[in-house]
């Protein structure tokens, strides 16, 4: 947990101040006006506000909060593809983000190729690829004969699992879960998770999000509780859900 890490020690994930604004339209049509006309009328959704915590090497923090708090502002911008309007974003190390799995396949190249065209898509050469991650992917998506046919002919649970496989054997230094473990049956759930156990023992720093309180108590210490795009709490992750809990108690 942070207030447990020396001092010393430089934060691998860091929002300072942190602040962004969507523009929310009605339609498509006035989505267009707006890129010639200016209107006051928009309406304006304030996704995160002032948001700043560190995150350090090696810890697994929950980020907590009903649907529209921030949590999916938050990974995006973490992993590069949102940008605050204020404030400022310091990320550290290779990301894996287990968010839009299967997002870069191609349907006509088979899930052996397409192994090789995530990683290229994720930053790595070929000779970091061909070999041990191939080799590790194949075994942990466990796709039998399919992993040489076009993706075109999976199941959807089939192309998350190559999904899931992928990322999780990039040996990243973060990374960042949206509700993945829905991806398989039981026995798939379980070894994923078991998977993301055994990144965090070997130093990897994870960041979970779900609304599922016993996936985050088992894989987390730690979490953030997010509320209309603040953050309302930030510590022991059996603290936190407490919280979360009483807050959202009819």
């Amino acid at each position: 947990m942070s207030n447990e890490i020396e001092a010393k020690e430089t934060p691998i994930i860091e929002f300072k101040n942190v602040s962004k604004t969507y523009t929310l339209y009605k339609s498509s049509r006035e989505q267009f006006s707006a890129l010639f006309y200016h209107s006051k009328k928009l309406h304006k959704h304030k996704a995160l506000n002032d948001v700043s915590f560190k995150i350090y090497k090696g810890e697994s923090v929950g980020i907590v909060g009903n649907n529209g708090a921030g949590k999916s502002t938050l990974l995006k911008m973490i992993t590069g593809v949102s940008f605050p309007d204020t404030g400022d974003i310091i990320v550290k190390g290779r990301v894996a983000a287990l968010l839009e799995l299967t997002a870069g396949f191609s349907n006509e190249m088979t899930g052996r190729e397409n192994i090789y065209l995530k990683g290229y898509l994720l930053g790595l050469k070929d000779k970091e690829i061909k070999g041990n991650m191939e080799d590790r992917v194949v075994e942990f998506a466990d796709l039998g004969e399919y992993i040489d046919q076009p993706v075109r002919t999976y199941s959807s649970g089939m192309k998350m699992r190559l999904g899931f496989a992928i990322n999780i054997n990039i040996e990243p230094d973060i990374l960042v879960v949206d509700e993945a473990l829905s991806v398989g049956d039981a026995s798939f759930k379980k070894k994923c998770k078991n998977k993301i156990k055994d990144l965090i023992k070997s130093g990897v720093t994870v960041l979970f999000v779900s609304h599922n309180k016993d996936n985050v108590e088992e894989v987390c210490t730690r979490a953030i509780y997010l509320k209309s795009g603040t953050v309302i709490c930030d510590g022991k992750v059996e603290d936190v859900l407490k919280v979360y809990e009483s807050k959202n108690k009819k």
